[in-house]
């Protein structure tokens, strides 16, 4: 199983980065939210500054129109009616315009047009003050002929003028109101699009941010219950580990009784054959002796019978005895050189070991028109040889001990579990007693009709080989249904399994 380096957010590096970027993204968005706000206050401020600015410099203006008119009103009173009292307001009404005027000097001081018309305004009141003071001093026939021509008087086109001049500064004012306006209206709306971009950038920060922390979270929870089940894979490895290691110890005990059995009983054999050849050479010892004494006759019963029969039974029985001991010499000592060998890990495609396997028996397997399935196979790194020799005497014995009378079906199938690559086996031959599950493994061991050629090694050597490699074999199988073997395997061999 592929290890993953945990983080202190997560097993994904990359998706921690980005919450640290997004949460970063999020932090300096809400910054500029806050920069923007301070920015568009500070616009506001000095819009709402210059337009109290621009209102105020309007109602001056007002109140210097009104004040004009209202000297006007007051000249026009004092002309026609003589009365004192119009004098009186025509003064108080030029103070006020004057005042009016020093005002609007002070508030107009940064606008250079405006200030040439205040400068104006201030020359035309200059201008009708002296008219005032003229048409007050006229009498007789020049009152009269004021009086008659009164909208056409100096001070009235002065008035005019002033106004004039007032509407001007009124229009440049409110044009400047509206241009203020629109740019506090620009202001407001880039403080609203901001505001939204900003709200949906943290929204979006939000949103991408939960998710992450949200797989991160799943990740964790995945995490420990693969770690749960890697525990609970572990403790069953270290119990299967201690099972093979006992099974192993139990197998040496086994091979040594094997051993000492199987190789005593051809000596005894030999032994006891040897007692009746010396038997029989003393049958003919005896005969040669009476012989001799007697002369030639020919020999007797029991005499023949130990040249004819005896001998050669006793002689064939010593040498098939040799000969199967020499047989299980060899195979000790081919155990013993494949044990010594040293291995060779590679990378090993089991599908195609496999299918070299099958290929290789095709004859046979056309003979007894059995139907062989190769399943995908998991990859593993481990020594060829040894793992051909584990997966040929597997798949030789289910095409060996096929059912007579039942189509042959053999299986290779596998897969990766708990970190360890399983091979499976099956097929629908004549199975095998589950009394004798154990003793198949044993050396010199076979359950069954003996029908078939072999020592009953090839099961005990694959036993051990898978052993060496850092694995097992298991057996499920039963009479006339058939058998199922499982060789698991490490997916990568280590120097160390050679001591399972």
């Amino acid at each position: 199983m592929d290890s993953v380096r945990l983080t202190s957010l997560g097993r994904d590096t990359r998706a921690n980065r980005l919450i640290i970027l997004l949460l970063s993204v999020g932090f300096v968005a809400l910054l500029g939210a806050a920069v923007a706000a301070f920015w568009v206050q500070r616009q506001n401020d000095g819009d709402a500054r210059m337009v109290a600015h621009t209102l105020a410099v309007e109602a001056s203006l007002g109140s210097f129109a009104s004040a004009k008119e209202r000297m006007e009103t007051a000249r026009r009173g004092l002309l026609l009616t003589g009365d004192p009292l119009f004098n009186d307001l025509v003064a108080q009404s030029q103070r006020a315009a004057r005042a009016q005027l020093g005002e609007l000097d002070k508030l107009i001081a940064d606008n250079p047009e405006q200030k040439a018309r205040v400068k104006r305004l201030r020359a035309l009141l200059d201008a009708y003050s002296g008219n005032y003071r003229q048409s007050v001093g006229l009498s007789g026939a020049a009152r009269e002929r004021m009086l008659a021509d009164f909208t056409n008087d100096a001070a009235v086109a002065n008035v005019r003028a002033a106004r004039d001049v007032v509407s001007e500064m009124v229009s440049d004012e409110l044009a400047l109101l509206r241009a203020r306006e629109a740019n506090q209206k620009r202001t407001q709306g880039l403080f609203s699009a901001i505001l939204i971009a900003t709200g949906l950038l943290i929204v979006i920060v939000a949103a991408v941010t939960l998710w992450l922390v949200r797989r991160n979270l799943v990740e964790l929870r995945e995490s420990r219950e693969e770690l749960h089940s890697l525990n609970l894979g572990l403790e069953y490895l270290v119990d299967a580990r201690t099972s093979e290691l006992q099974r192993a110890n139990n197998e040496i005990q086994r091979f040594a009784y094997i051993v000492s059995h199987d190789l005593r009983s051809p000596l005894v054999n030999v032994m006891g054959f040897t007692a009746e050849l010396e038997t029989a050479r003393k049958a003919i010892t005896d005969y040669l002796a009476k012989s001799d004494a007697d002369g030639w006759k020919p020999p007797e019963k029991g005499t023949r019978l130990a040249i004819e029969e005896d001998l050669p039974e006793a002689i064939g029985f010593i040498r098939s005895s040799t000969q199967k001991m020499d047989r299980l010499i060899n195979a000790i000592l081919n155990l013993s050189r494949q044990g010594r060998r040293t291995l060779t890990p590679e990378a090993l495609d089991l599908t195609s070991v496999v299918k070299g396997i099958v290929d290789s028996l095709q004859h046979r397997i056309d003979e007894t028109g059995t139907k062989v399935d190769v399943a995908p196979l998991p990859t593993v790194v481990n020594d060829r040889v040894a793992v051909e020799q584990i997966l040929s005497n597997l798949v030789e014995n289910a095409l060996k001990y096929l059912l007579p009378g039942r189509p042959g079906l053999i299986s290779v199938s596998g897969g990766i579990d708990h970190g360890r690559a399983v091979v499976t086996v099956t097929d629908n031959g004549r199975g095998i007693d589950p009394r004798d599950h154990d003793r198949v493994f044993d050396l010199f061991r076979r359950s069954g009709v003996q029908d078939q050629p072999g020592e009953g090694i090839g099961l005990a050597h694959a036993r051990a080989l898978a052993y060496r490699l850092g694995g097992f074999i298991e057996l499920q199988s039963a009479l006339n249904e058939g058998s199922t073997f499982r060789l698991i395997l490490p997916t990568e061999y280590a120097s160390g399994n050679d001591d399972a």
